[in-house]
C-alpha cells in the first residue's frame, strides 16, 4: 500500500473541492456547522483554501449550552471564516415536548436514541436553513473511518451535498489538519459526539486507531473485535446509499 502523503492529499481534496463547486455551485459558498473537533475543523480548513475564506460560513449550533463551544470560536478566528451562531436550545426543547406528548398519548415513552439523534438532525436543518440563505452548498464533515460503522445520524451529521472527508480515516484526517497548520490540540481532541458524554471510542467499543488498520489492511488481530466492526458495517451500509425506491 502506498504510503500515506498529508500534504498531497491536502492539495488534491483542495482542488476536489474547486472542481465540485464549478460544477455544482460557482460562486456558492461552502457553509458547514463548526463543533470545534478535527473533522469540521479540517472541513473548513480545506474549503477556505479551495475557495478563498470569504466563501466559507462556519455556523455554531449549542443546544442551550455548549460547553467547548470556545473550541468552535477560536477555529473560526484562526480560519479567519464568517460565522452564524443558531442555538437550537428552544427548538430541540419545543420538539420533545410535543414528541413527547404524540407518544404519551399511545403510552409510549421517547427513547434515549430518539433524544441523541434529535439534535444533529436539527443542527442540519439549521446549516440547511442558512445555507439556502447565503446562496451556500452544505459541507458533510463525517470521515471514513465513522462512515465505515455507520458512526452518524442519519439526516443528521450523515447529511450535506459535498463530503470532502469521506475517503479518509481517523488518522489521515489528523495528519491532513497537521499540515493545514491548524491548532493541535483541537486535531488531536478525543472525537466525542457531544451529546452522551462519552467518546466516539467508548461508544464503539473500540478505537479508532484498530479501526484504521482493518480498513487500510483487512487485518484485525482480536476477533470480537473484528466481528463488531464487520456487523456495525454490514446493518449500516444502508445511511450510504441513496433511498432505495420501488422501479415501476
Amino acid at each position: 500500500m502506498k504510503a500515506f502523503n498529508p500534504m498531497e492529499v491536502k492539495d488534491l481534496a483542495v482542488q476536489w473541492i474547486r472542481d465540485w463547486f464549478e460544477e455544482n455551485g460557482p460562486g456558492c459558498n461552502a457553509v458547514l456547522g463548526i463543533s470545534g473537533g478535527k473533522d469540521s475543523s479540517v472541513v473548513a480548513a480545506l474549503c477556505a483554501e479551495a475557495l478563498g475564506k470569504d466563501r466559507v460560513v462556519g455556523v455554531t449550533m449549542p443546544n442551550g449550552f455548549q460547553p467547548d463551544l470556545p473550541d468552535s470560536l477560536r477555529l473560526i478566528e484562526h480560519l479567519g471564516i464568517r460565522h452564524l451562531q443558531v442555538n437550537i436550545g428552544s427548538s430541540f426543547e419545543a420538539m420533545m415536548t410535543e414528541v413527547g406528548g404524540a407518544l404519551g398519548a399511545i403510552n409510549t415513552e421517547i427513547s434515549a436514541q430518539t433524544r441523541i439523534n434529535l439534535a444533529p438532525r436539527l443542527r442540519m436543518a439549521a446549516v440547511y436553513a442558512v445555507s439556502q440563505s447565503l446562496n451556500g452548498r452544505v459541507a458533510n464533515t463525517c470521515n471514513l473511518s465513522e462512515d465505515w460503522v455507520g458512526y452518524s445520524t442519519r439526516y443528521g451529521d450523515a447529511a450535506g451535498d459535498f463530503a470532502p472527508l469521506g475517503g479518509l480515516t481517523v488518522a489521515e484526517v489528523v495528519a491532513v489538519g497537521k499540515v493545514l497548520g491548524l491548532p493541535v490540540d483541537l486535531v488531536e481532541k478525543a472525537p466525542s459526539d457531544g451529546l452522551t458524554g462519552k467518546t466516539d471510542e467508548d461508544n464503539l467499543g473500540f478505537t479508532y486507531a484498530v479501526l484504521d488498520h482493518y480498513i487500510r489492511t483487512g487485518e484485525c488481530p482480536d476477533p470480537e473485535v473484528k466481528a463488531r466492526i464487520d456487523w456495525k458495517h454490514r446493518t449500516n451500509l444502508f445511511k450510504l446509499l441513496p433511498i432505495p425506491h420501488f422501479e415501476y
